[in-house]
């Protein structure tokens, strides 16, 4: 498949609500497959201000610029109907692994906040599990799909590590004073 380079950004297409995929096809922008590459975008700008707000500090800065790559590699792969491949997972597992194993074993349900860097880690997640969600709609897209299960897992853990073990948990069913 040829590259199409963007040479001009208002084509006035969408105004139709259709979209274009990379190999030129018009599709409805309702359709799952361009909700699936949107979220994906989302993810990655998230992810961007994630690199953003962290800086050089953590050592997530290759984990997070390698990311970005594969979430444009990710859209690629639906924006071409398959024709382009989906990231590896094995090294993405391997990282869970090897961040899990620093941390305390849970014993509750984690609340989503602490530290503003976690807080974005979480952000993170829930929009890669969305995207997750979109992914699994599309047919094609099943390899799509486990990887983006796997990324949400690892944004969970760095949120962990990020809030440096002390993280707001779960106490139980709220119930009403009185």
């Amino acid at each position: 498949m040829a590259r199409r380079r963007i040479t001009r950004v208002t084509t006035r297409r969408g105004d139709a609500g259709e979209t274009s995929l990379a190999d030129g096809s018009s599709i409805a922008k309702h359709n799952e497959r361009i909700h699936a590459i949107g979220a994906i975008d989302e993810l990655n700008s998230f992810v961007g201000l994630l690199v953003n707000r962290l800086g050089s500090d953590h050592g997530f800065a290759t984990v997070l610029e390698r990311l970005q790559q594969e979430l444009f590699d990710l859209g690629a792969h639906l924006a071409t109907l398959g024709a382009t491949p989906v990231p590896a997972l094995d090294w993405l597992e391997e990282s869970v692994t090897e961040l899990n194993a620093s941390l305390p074993p849970l014993k509750e349900f984690v609340i989503p906040g602490g530290t503003e860097g976690a807080s974005l880690s979480h952000v993170c997640r829930t929009v890669c599990r969305r995207a997750e969600r979109h992914a699994w709609a599309v047919a094609e897209a099943p390899d799509a799909a486990r990887y983006l299960n796997r990324l949400s897992d690892l944004f969970f853990v760095m949120a962990r590590v990020l809030n440096a073990g002390v993280e707001p948990q779960w106490r139980g069913l709220s119930r009403p004073e009185g």
